[in-house]
């Protein structure tokens, strides 16, 4: 392809690597997908493709989901009722490798919360801060031409000792395996998303294929010629529907009831903005999910007993999941599948990019 360009490579290295426009596919040769830590299936929706958002179609992808897994039975559910296919429920730790099938590419977000800025910071000496492992013994099994891991910013800061990031203790396990391993750091919102949300995506491509992987160009923001889609923009069209639209999971069962506290710096204790991406949908918020931008009584904007928190609904819009994608389970379950998904409009891109980056 011709319109590849380059763009820095966001770490510490100053480190320099190609990026590219994924609006075509030189091929059409699907490619089978192993899912790990899959939770509801916002990375392996943004894999297949095929969905619309915001009244823009999301062209099917050359790939084919042939195995997932997650943990958490109601996170399998969700994923069951949306694709059509069962995920396998079950502690990665213990599965039977003979369940796997072949496969070209190994995804997963595995588990972020000991890394992530706003939890325990536990990083590696956690038992879920190791579960990377897994994904790498994996790996190892199926010997997949690509892979591609996601986890949250914070473990490019998360230390593993001796002055070493647990992000490089990783990418070095990785290497280990015979891959060619970059990073890059991305935000969401850079993508279509109508969220602030920054992840570091982990490739690694075999190294007997000589390839590396190219990042998908930024679509958005203010050094792109489309600018960011708002929170207005992804959810004002729902204000007035709870309990009037067909759309699931916008209901006055489908939003928390949890106080706001005035005065008080907490988490959720704040509102939405209106004009700009909202900020993250973390996982951890359960019932603290954020107010929305339009609650606030005009006359005394302070009172927050006026305002409302987002339904599912709305938080699954602003991670990008179409509105025909449902969860079946409780608000609080919701929220929490939501938070720990992958944007499907982001792992779109990345997936069209690792496309390229394997066939160009």
């Amino acid at each position: 392809m011709n319109n590849l360009q380059l763009s820095f490579f966001d770490n510490e290295a100053d480190e320099i690597i190609k990026s590219v426009h994924v609006n075509i596919l030189p091929l059409n040769k699907t490619l089978k997908v192993i899912s790990l830590f899959s939770g509801c299936g916002g990375m392996d929706l943004g894999f297949l493709g095929d969905f619309d958002i915001r009244g823009k179609h999301y062209d099917k992808n050359p790939y084919e989901i042939v195995f997932a897994n997650d943990i958490v039975q109601r996170a399998c559910d969700t994923y069951t009722h949306n694709f059509g296919h069962e995920a396998f429920c079950g502690d990665v730790k213990e599965l039977d490798y003979s369940l796997l099938p072949e496969a070209d590419i190994v995804i997963g977000g595995f588990p972020c919360q000991d890394f992530s800025l706003a939890g325990k910071r536990k990083g590696l000496s956690a038992d879920r801060g190791r579960l990377y492992m897994e994904m790498k013994k994996i790996i190892e099994h199926c010997h997949p031409m690509a892979f591609i891991a996601e986890n949250v910013d914070g473990i490019r800061k998360s230390g593993a000792g001796n002055d070493t990031s647990a992000l490089e203790v990783i990418l070095n396990d990785f290497r280990s395996l015979g891959y060619t391993v970059v990073y890059k750091a991305l935000n969401a919102a850079d993508y279509g998303v109508p969220q602030n949300r920054i992840r570091v995506i982990i490739s690694g491509i075999r190294t007997n294929l000589c390839k590396e992987m190219k990042y998908p160009c930024v679509t958005n923001g203010e050094n792109a010629d489309t600018p960011w889609v708002t929170a207005k923009d992804a959810i004002d069209d729902l204000w007035d529907q709870l309990d009037k639209t067909s759309i699931k999971n916008h209901t006055s069962r489908d939003y928390s009831k949890a106080k706001f506290y005035p005065g008080k710096t907490m988490q959720g204790n704040c509102q939405i903005k209106a004009d700009r991406p909202s900020p993250t949908i973390r996982s951890e918020h359960h019932g603290n999910i954020e107010g929305h931008y339009r609650t606030t009584d005009p006359l005394n904007p302070d009172d927050m007993t006026a305002w409302r928190r987002l339904s599912v609904r709305e938080c699954a819009r602003l991670q990008t999941f179409p509105d025909d994608f449902e969860f079946p389970i409780s608000s609080s379950d919701a929220y929490k599948q939501i938070g720990n998904a992958v944007p499907p409009v982001l792992a779109w891109h990345i997936a069209r990019a690792l496309y390229i980056s394997l066939f160009t």
